[in-house]
């Protein structure tokens, strides 16, 4: 999961500056598009919403869950970097501490999501459950990481994919495992489709950049201690690298027409750009024009 820049499908993108309602101050400046799990998955719940996320960049006011979140996934990519040894519940518990004190050193208004001293308490103690749920899904003392917040940027058929994998294993006998850490609950049957788009989308970057297929993917949602684990295929993900290809074809001709339509769904209730989403009675903004470098 992306915790830098995309924090996992349906995520805000990073929080612009306060002037970035003014058309000058929008849009990205230097850098190339790029599908990200979290934004192919805007586009696909709301094309007017990617528009807003990848191309305005208006800031959004991260959620408690979504901080939440952030400060779990970092205490994590913290442990593996202790000796195994070292890795202990006790450990992580203060890890969490620390990961939330420098988010709040880097972010001064961050604090202010949370609230007052006692809701910040609890909010540490909620992540702290969290940790505590992930020591009785696996022990890390037992093994060490391949990778963690692994970086991933690559170009594939065309489509230029950015992103961010919580965790690579690699078994002593060679077989690679992606794992992903959830901070909400399991989802049912019918949604675990869409939970599995993430992770085929870095099974396909593996692929391309490692020349191996993973043996497993694993989703860990550490809200109830479910696990959802899926073993894709060769042929599988090639068929998943024509599916991104045609979401990054209908993004590109969005951005090089400007016409981002707006989808409305359940999912609006969360949004916090009503006020600029016509389904709500708003207006929709200049359009910047496309990134710089955008070549359509």
């Amino acid at each position: 999961m992306s915790t830098t820049i995309d924090a996992g499908p349906g995520q805000p993108a990073a929080a612009g500056p306060a002037a970035a309602d003014e058309p000058s101050a929008r849009g990205l400046v230097g850098r190339p598009l790029a599908l990200s799990p979290s934004r192919a998955a805007d586009f696909k719940q709301c094309p007017l919403l990617y528009r807003y996320r990848a191309i305005d960049r208006f800031p959004e006011v991260p959620t408690q869950a979504q901080t939440r979140g952030t400060v779990v996934h970092a205490a994590l990519e913290n442990l593996f970097e202790m000796p195994a040894e070292l890795r202990t519940r006790e450990s992580a518990d203060l890890l969490v501490e620390g990961a939330w004190a420098a988010m709040c050193e880097g972010d001064p208004d961050l604090a202010a999501v949370i609230g007052d001293e006692a809701a910040a308490d609890k909010f540490i103690a909620d992540a702290q459950k969290l940790i505590a749920t992930y020591y009785t899904m696996e022990n890390p003392t037992a093994f060490d990481a391949a990778a963690c917040e692994e970086h991933v940027e690559i170009d594939v058929d065309d489509v230029l994919l950015r992103g961010f994998i919580d965790r690579i294993d690699i078994a002593p006998t060679g077989e690679l495992r992606v794992v992903d850490y959830k901070t909400g609950r399991s989802p049912g049957v019918a949604f675990e489709a869409k939970a599995l788009f993430q992770m085929k989308f870095y099974a396909l970057a593996i692929l391309r950049t490692r020349g191996v297929v993973p043996a497993r993917l694993q989703l860990m949602y550490l809200s109830d201690g479910q696990q959802l684990i899926y073993t894709p295929d060769r042929d599988e993900l090639e068929r998943f690298a024509r599916t991104l290809k045609a979401i990054w074809s209908a993004i590109r001709a969005a951005v090089k027409s400007g016409d981002f339509r707006p989808r409305r769904s359940g999912m609006c209730r969360f949004c916090e750009h009503q006020e600029r989403c016509p389904e709500f009675g708003g207006q929709i903004p200049p359009y910047p024009g496309p990134p710089a470098g955008f070549a359509g």
